[in-house]
């Protein structure tokens, strides 16, 4: 069975062009690119080209480029190292709708005897700026916002709450793991201090990832011992993967057009039919600015997990919200900020289409999840009450 795959907030397939650039550097070109002979000195060209690379998908300088292990370290280097560049200031800014990897940190630095503030989100995932003013102030060390959310796609204002930052001094970092390569970004004309990416969202390995951190932002590093990175980033680099990452971001550039638009199109047909064949449903974050490929849909009187496994059943792989928290049973803490109603809550779905999706496979999952819902609603005794009232 082929598989459908419209998982890609989760993660993407490896460009094969991506996999093709890495390969050689694992039982070919392995020089440590430190090592000061030709062998080695061939490696860290490679590595300056990939960092140029994503220099320039990001609109920013290669020198404020550190490679890390992932979008989670990235997020902890940024929150850690503003705590310590103002070990005066003892308050955070986040949202409630953030990813663990950031909510988790903020939340046990409150152990620590920080505050934490947690931005609110109206009922379409949107932040309201006026709170953040309300929030910020001289003892504000770092304003931490996702660039956009991983369930519903709805991008937050990001460049304006930076500037709110700055205003008060505090330092400004954005997950944008989810908007990279899917919406343009200019680094070169943006208030943000320091963003983090993640290589396995945008087409590369897993197991790869970037902070960057504007050219004159006082930084404090999370890993200690040699001297890569600028001293930012200790540890011998994962060239292979970080190679792969220049070139899928080379790629997200020239295909960032038809993210924006074929992609585009293809989630609003996607959006459209479901929501007139399937009865009582709702997009989470429908009226608010999304991302391209992201659709969370809500239905009524069934669970989401009986969705997904019928689903699988077909060979279509979707997911109820981010990955990382898919072990719970509890309705997602994104649709529970936004108020999502209990019985829409445990039915949410999310697709996210990638440039490998196709209009075929679009087409079978509105073949196949009307009936799917009918069959869970049947089941369910608040399902039946619904279909005997239509």
């Amino acid at each position: 069975m082929k598989e459908i795959y419209l998982d890609n907030n989760a993660t993407t397939k490896v460009d094969e062009r991506v996999f093709e650039e890495m390969r050689p550097y694992f039982c070919e070109l392995y020089g440590n690119p430190s090592s000061m002979h030709f062998f080695g000195g061939q490696v860290q060209k490679k590595v300056d080209e990939a960092r140029s690379r994503v220099a320039a998908l990001l609109g920013a300088l290669p020198d404020e480029i550190v490679f890390t292990a992932c979008g989670t370290e990235s997020d902890n280097a940024a929150i850690r190292s503003a705590l310590e560049v103002f070990p005066e200031k003892r308050h955070i800014i986040t949202s409630r709708i953030e990813h663990p990897a950031v909510l988790t940190q903020c939340r046990n630095l409150t152990k620590r005897g920080y505050r934490v503030t947690e931005l609110n989100v109206d009922s379409e995932g949107r932040l309201d700026l006026e709170e953040l003013k309300r929030a910020i102030d001289n003892d504000t060390a770092l304003v931490t916002l996702m660039y956009a959310n991983n369930e519903t796609g709805v991008i937050f204002p990001i460049e304006e709450a930076a500037k709110i930052a700055k205003e008060h001094g505090a330092l400004f970092h954005t997950d944008a793991v989810q908007a990279v390569g899917k919406i343009p970004l200019n680094m070169a004309e943006s208030s943000i201090d320091m963003l983090s990416l993640s290589g396995h969202k945008l087409h590369a390995p897993k197991g790869i990832g970037v902070l960057y951190v504007r050219r004159g932002t006082p930084f404090r590093p999370l890993l200690v011992g040699g001297h890569q990175e600028r001293g930012r980033r200790a540890g011998t680099e994962n060239t292979a993967s970080l190679i792969a990452l220049g070139k899928a971001c080379e790629l997200a550039h020239v295909h960032m057009e038809e993210e924006r638009v074929r992609v585009r199109e293809m989630r609003d047909r996607l959006q459209r039919e479901l929501t007139a064949l399937i009865p009582n449903t709702r997009i989470n974050g429908g009226g608010a600015d999304r991302l391209p490929n992201t659709l969370s849909i809500a239905m009524e009187f069934v669970e989401g997990e009986g969705i997904l496994l019928l689903l699988s059943e077909k060979g279509i792989c979707a997911s109820s919200g981010s990955a990382c928290t898919s072990g719970s049973l509890e309705p997602s803490h994104v649709l529970r900020a936004m108020g999502v109603p209990f019985t829409c809550a445990h039915g949410s779905i999310r697709f996210s289409l990638s440039r490998f999706t196709t209009e075929e496979e679009i087409d079978t999952v509105i073949r196949e999840l009307p009936p799917i819902i009918k069959r869970l609603r049947d089941m369910s005794p608040f399902g039946r009450e619904f279909l005997a009232k239509q």
